[in-house]
């Protein structure tokens, strides 16, 4: 598979390591790691004090940068961009990156803080709707017993004065944690992480999009035989038509652009 992935574009990422190699997904570097390298990059940055954010994307946040530069930057800036949905997965792996697994929000929010039991890890959640942080938090503690939680903030919607944004940085600054869990979304939350890099303290911030609402139980998570399968999509898309149908209407150019890209009909550079 070396000449797909040559026609794709493989670049490595510059930073310290432990850093998976990136793969150019229409200019987008896309990390070609599994959940279990995640967790090791993330003790890694917590014990040099190193501050990071990570993208967990899907095709979704892969498309929305096509129509947006700025956050195709945000991407790449990242230390960490995930692939989130199947399809990012199996497009990985056919190009020789077997190891590579779906690092998907729920379950990695799931994996780092069983992970963290231990290793005194604190937690902060950013996000949400009015009471799904607190609900969020009371299931997590309950299914990963001495889970420290240090803090939870639900934003309004609506972009927060400057006042009100320098007392959510105090408040988590005051918290001290390692690990800020972001829940506003695409692209919010990928605009919120960049934005907040080196005001918040905290070494990794965290993009989960929906996690907040599948693991508090505001919103079901497909069967895992659906997820397995790549018809996630599917799934909430029957539960939420009318706010996803024009997020997967974008899937079949996504496919196009991705042949193009293949082709070297178009050229797609990391920027």
């Amino acid at each position: 598979m070396e000449g797909v992935e040559g026609r794709l574009g493989t670049s490595r990422a510059e930073r310290p390591q432990p850093s998976p190699l990136r793969v150019n997904i229409l200019g987008v570097g896309v990390s070609a790691i599994s959940l279990t390298q995640a967790l090791v990059i993330f003790d890694a940055w917590i014990a040099s004090g190193e501050q990071h954010y990570v993208c967990v994307t899907p095709v979704h946040g892969i498309m929305e940068c096509q129509s947006e530069p700025d956050l195709r930057r945000i991407f790449n800036a990242s230390g960490l961009t995930t692939p989130d949905g199947m399809p990012l997965v199996w497009l990985l792996r056919l190009m020789g990156h077997k190891h590579v697994t779906r690092v998907y929000g729920p379950d990695l929010m799931l994996a780092v803080c069983e992970h963290s039991v231990g290793r005194a890890y604190r937690h902060f959640f950013y996000g949400g709707g009015p009471g799904v942080a607190e609900r969020l938090a009371d299931r997590l503690q309950a299914r990963v017993p001495g889970l420290e939680i240090a803090g939870m903030f639900t934003p309004p919607f609506r972009p927060l004065t400057p006042d009100e944004d320098r007392d959510v940085v105090q408040k988590v600054n005051a918290a001290s944690p390692h690990l800020v869990w972001v829940g506003i979304s695409t692209p919010k939350q990928e605009r919120w992480m960049a934005e907040h890099l080196g005001k918040v303290r905290a070494p990794v911030m965290i993009g989960v999009g929906a996690a907040f609402d599948f693991l508090s139980g505001a919103k079901r998570q497909a069967p895992r035989w659906m997820q397995r399968n790549g018809l996630e999509w599917a799934f909430r898309l029957a539960n939420e038509p009318s706010r996803l149908w024009r997020r997967y209407l974008r899937y079949p150019r996504f496919a196009a652009l991705l042949l193009l890209q293949a082709l070297r009909l178009r050229s797609f550079p990391l920027v």
